[in-house]
């Protein structure tokens, strides 16, 4: 059976590719048919996140066992088949391929084709061009203090402080009888 996978990304709205799997194949066969597609290096960590339908991350499958203590299963992508997680059409998956700012590909069966098989997967759609894979940190730490930074304008704006300041207002906020 072969599935067919669309990828997105929210930092590039004309990119898309779509891959096609077979079911059989591991997560690390689609994870280096992505990073093909994009022509990405294959020396950065990343994971696969199983996601519910409102996109909020669940099962990790990783390329390596980071020697987590956690309770939870750990998956590895060289020995987990796609089909073993992966069963319905419509899921959705995020494919962090940054981990140190968390960028990612957003990715969703769209198709399963039973009756077909693939011995190696295959890019079908390669639309507009992808995210660069890796981002400068002085420029990535400079965009989130930008971000930051407007934000706070907007909430400390010339009317915060216009309502003046009432001292009655923080009666009974301090206690001095708790002091000894």
């Amino acid at each position: 059976m072969v599935y067919r996978f669309k990828l997105v990304s929210d930092e590039a709205t004309n990119f898309a590719r779509e891959i096609e799997i077979d079911s059989d194949s591991t997560f690390l066969h689609l994870r280096n048919a992505i990073l093909d597609s994009v022509d990405y290096s294959k020396d950065e960590l990343d994971s696969f996140f199983l996601c519910d339908e409102d996109w909020q991350r669940q099962e990790e499958i990783t390329l390596e066992d980071m020697g987590s203590s956690s309770d939870r299963d750990i998956w590895l992508m060289e020995d987990t088949p796609v089909g073993e997680l992966v069963e319905d059409e419509g899921q959705k998956l995020v494919f962090v391929f940054d981990y140190l700012t968390e960028r990612s590909f957003f990715m969703e069966l769209k198709e399963i084709i039973p009756g077909r098989s693939l011995a190696d997967p295959v890019c079908t759609l390669k639309k507009g061009k992808a995210p660069v894979q890796k981002v400068d940190m002085d420029e990535f730490d400079a965009q989130i203090d930008a971000v930051a930074m407007k934000q706070a304008a907007d909430v400390l704006d010339e009317d915060f402080y216009s309502g003046g300041y009432n001292p009655e207002d923080l009666d009974g906020l301090y206690d001095d009888s708790n002091l000894n």
